[in-house]
């Protein structure tokens, strides 16, 4: 099947900043930059990041591309970049922020292609382990798989929605207390997984087992791809979605040079085919 467009999707971590040291030396941005362009994906996607760092670098680099970035009081926005080629239309979603005004809101894009339309929910959940943090979390991400529904009400309710929520959803599971309440981040992303098959959507498999890695904490399984269960991809040795960066690394000493340089977050790559 030929393919309708291709997405990348990759948390940069404030290219080196923190929400606790904003004025933390950040790294330069032209890797960053120059990775991004290099993957050629027509739709790119990259959280936490600030439009005063990597405006210009983007626009110099990837000139084929519009960028629109998401507004609010959090520090955590959301740049997309669409090629110029792709009709699409854009939306700020604040109902994915839960009622809480720091956290990040989504960024819907509903490109046209064909005579069809694929929206495209880009998404940065909360992350932590306690309660509030697993409570919230999981308020967006049912929010996001809800929307399906919408989507589909909102064209008449005779097809299915072309529809794909996406980005870092920091399944990292809860500790409370340390008593048998815990949650596990991997069964966390089984009940997502769950979740998503009830509402005729699927949890996309990747090339690897985890897409964040730090010398702290080690390896976590936190940004994924869900997809309509009717919508086809190409496949990257019978997956999906394409995961690389520090993942294509051997040695923990690899990974952290590596880490250092770009993000912590691997890349995602997927490639959508025509309907």
């Amino acid at each position: 099947m030929p393919k309708a467009f291709s997405v990348l999707s990759w948390n940069v971590e404030h290219f080196g900043a923190t929400e606790k040291n904003q004025s933390a030396p950040l790294k330069d941005p032209a890797p960053i930059v120059n990775l991004i362009r290099d993957q050629k994906a027509d739709i790119v996607a990259i959280y936490e990041v600030r439009s005063d760092v990597v405006f210009r670098p983007l626009v110099e680099s990837m000139p084929e591309h519009h960028f629109f970035i998401t507004e609010g009081e959090q520090m955590q926005e959301i740049l997309v970049g669409v090629r110029r080629t792709i009709p699409c239309f854009l939306t700020q979603k604040t109902e994915f922020k839960s009622g809480q005004s720091t956290l990040r809101p989504g960024m819907l894009v509903t490109p046209y292609i064909d005579g069809k339309f694929y929206p495209l929910l880009f998404l940065h959940v909360k992350s932590m382990t306690d309660p509030v943090g697993f409570g919230l979390r999981h308020d967006m991400t049912q929010r996001a798989l809800d929307f399906r529904k919408v989507l589909k009400d909102a064209g008449g309710g005779q097809d299915e929605a072309n529809y794909i929520f996406l980005g870092d959803l920091n399944t990292m599971g809860m500790d409370y207390l340390g008593n048998d309440k815990d949650i596990d981040g991997a069964r966390e992303i089984d009940e997502l997984r769950k979740a998503a098959g009830r509402r005729k959507m699927a949890l996309l498999e990747k090339t690897a087992p985890a897409t964040y890695w730090s010398a702290q904490y080690g390896m976590s399984n936190l940004d994924h791809v869900v997809a309509a269960q009717h919508l086809s991809f190409r496949q990257f040795g019978g997956k999906p979605v394409r995961v690389s960066g520090w993942t294509d690394l051997a040695t923990d000493a690899q990974r952290a040079a590596w880490v250092a340089k770009y993000s912590d977050h691997a890349m995602l790559y997927f490639e959508v085919q025509k309907v």
